[in-house]
């Protein structure tokens, strides 16, 4: 793994997706513990994906949009 921080547009990113992902959620009326219990992740790696502080996986993202019943693009565009 690159000891260098990711590029800036890198980091807008996963803010852009992190944003996104808490949009549907409290579009949904769900709790990040909620969210996490139904997506089998910690609360605290919710907390972090969706701050844009966590380089999450793509197995993580399909977990997510699976609980939160949208499709992967949905998050990604």
């Amino acid at each position: 793994m690159p000891s260098d921080p990711p590029p800036a547009w890198v980091l807008t990113r996963r803010r852009q997706i992190g944003d996104r992902i808490r949009a549907a959620r409290t579009g949904r009326k769900l709790s990040q513990e909620t969210l996490a219990e139904l997506a089998g992740l910690d609360r605290k790696t919710i907390n972090r994906i969706e701050l844009g502080v966590h380089a999450t996986s793509v197995d993580h993202l399909l977990l997510i949009a699976d609980a939160l019943d949208v499709h992967l693009a949905e998050l990604v565009r």
